[in-house]
């Protein structure tokens, strides 16, 4: 029996995809132009026979990096010739996600009918100007009107970084998710050759996915050997990920997707074939300081998002046709992958839609809005089949899930929160260099080297256990304990902490 939705069901009906590419960045379009066409490009996507950006009472921008535009939403608005009421985003890669989970409560409670959600970013352009002493004029809404008519704010701000962290200087991605590989590496009890052959061999389908995806920025398949491999052109970064293992920001890139209510979508004259439902969606967060999470091998709260998102929909994972999963580096995947019940290493079917953030691009918070395009544009060549969506923010930190199908769903649309199950799970808490000096059985829990841009290895970081369970991290210059963890395994080896963080193996 064909399930008839009402007339407050929320609805996806268009979604477009722009790039840039131009090397003088006089030249170059700013990230609100791109999105302006991103959203022209959605609305001839939607095939309506009236206008939808016209009929638009929200605009919602993912939060730029690439310039602080102050209101970005204001400025697209402009663009297009329309007041809508404007929001802009927290940071955060979950970011587009969530804002379909919002505006699916919001249009199913009757609160508005038609929202134009995008992102943008055109750091490519942006770096290229710095390189060359290049003065930008991109807009800036003054600070006297964004005083007085600041945007909305869909979603809530999150600290990532606990003080310690920063003061010590683990605050960037780079660092921290290879830090996560080497601890699933050693959780899977299997070797560095053996771990980095699986993760090579899945990137690679990455990388094959893109080569198809007509809105990639790279569209060239890798083997695994390429990948994992440090060359004079994929250098290594932190160790065990080459530049071809890290999200590629170097791109000018936007997305935009068009949300309305069923009786909205039927008086623009969307077609049905258009249309793709947003069935269910859940957002949440790890324990937001890395310090602080129990396991680097696990994401619990991956694990209750997704199960939530599935079990709203009435679906296993394995009822889903089509998945994207967030691939900032290969870590998040794994870690994504194994918290819904999925193998990384030997799935048959692809964990992307796009070709992941390495290959396809990676546009800082806004990656996740070209995940659902695609995925938009894969459901309606699959009519009937599910696709799920995983977003995820920071260090593998916060996330948002979204299931979709171009079938009505069952009931309305469901979203959870299980923020207070997570918040309740244990912690395993910072400890300082001082507290770890005195302990003897202080042993490695996860490392990496950072190398230099020239490939040279210059940095060694460690997450270190105290007996007490707590964690300290470890910060290292010294070229033999470098040089000593580029080789085997060290995870379980037992260190020595100085009081200024520094650290080595004990003999």
């Amino acid at each position: 029996m064909t399930t008839i939705p009402h007339a407050n069901t929320p609805v996806i009906i268009g979604v477009g995809q722009v790039q840039q590419r131009v090397d003088d960045p006089t030249m170059a379009k700013d990230a609100t132009d791109l999105m302006a066409d991103a959203i022209r490009t959605a609305a001839n996507d939607a095939n309506a026979t009236t206008d939808p950006i016209a009929s638009a009472d929200v605009l919602a921008v993912v939060n730029t990096l690439s310039w602080r535009y102050g209101d970005p939403a204001r400025i697209v608005a402009d663009h297009l010739g329309i007041a809508p009421r404007r929001v802009v985003t927290p940071m955060g890669g979950n970011s587009p996600q969530s804002l379909i989970n919002s505006a699916s409560q919001r249009i199913l409670r009757g609160e508005l009918n038609c929202a134009l959600l995008v992102g943008g970013e055109t750091w490519r352009s942006r770096m290229r100007a710095k390189k060359q002493g290049v003065d930008l004029s991109w807009p800036k809404v003054d600070a006297e009107i964004l005083g007085d008519e600041p945007p909305e704010t869909w979603g809530y701000d999150l600290y990532m970084s606990s003080p310690q962290e920063e003061a010590l200087g683990l605050a960037m991605p780079v660092q921290v998710y290879p830090m996560f590989e080497t601890a699933i590496r050693a959780a899977r009890g299997v070797s560095p050759e053996e771990h980095l052959s699986d993760v090579g061999r899945m990137w690679s389908t990455f990388s094959a996915v893109a080569e198809q995806n007509p809105n990639a920025w790279l569209r060239k398949s890798l083997t695994a050997d390429e990948i994992t491999t440090a060359t004079d052109t994929n250098r290594m970064v932190g160790y065990p990920y080459t530049k071809s293992m890290n999200s590629n920001n170097d791109v000018d890139m936007s997305a935009a997707v068009i949300i309305c209510s069923v009786a909205c979508a039927e008086s623009l004259g969307v077609p049905r074939e258009n249309w793709v439902f947003p069935h269910s969606g859940s957002d949440c967060h790890e324990h937001p300081f890395i310090s602080d999470r129990n396991d680097f091998a696990r994401t619990p709260a991956v694990e209750l998002g997704g199960r939530h998102a599935l079990e709203l929909a009435n679906l296993t994972i394995d009822d889903i046709a089509h998945l994207d999963l967030y691939s900032c580096f290969p870590s998040a995947v794994q870690l994504g992958a194994k918290s819904l019940g999925i193998d990384p290493y030997n799935e048959t079917r692809p964990l992307t839609q796009t070709g992941g953030l390495s290959f396809a691009g990676g546009p800082w918070n806004e990656y996740v809005m070209h995940s659902i395009a695609t995925m938009v544009d894969t459901l309606r060549s699959d009519p009937g089949s599910t696709g799920l969506i995983w977003a995820n923010g920071g260090f593998v930190t916060k996330h948002a899930f979204g299931i979709y199908s171009t079938t009505p769903p069952a009931q309305d649309f469901r979203h959870a929160e299980p923020q207070d199950e997570i918040d309740a799970l244990p912690r395993a808490g910072w400890a300082d260099a001082s507290d770890a000096v005195s302990d003897t059985t202080t042993h490695i829990e996860a490392y990496t080297v950072m190398h230099g841009k020239t490939s040279q290895p210059e940095t060694a970081w460690a997450a270190i256990r105290l007996a007490d369970g707590r964690r300290a991290f470890g910060k290292s210059t010294n070229p033999s304990v470098v040089s000593h963890l580029l080789e085997g395994e060290h995870v379980g080896e037992v260190v020595h902490v100085t009081s200024d963080h520094d650290f080595e193996p004990v003999a």
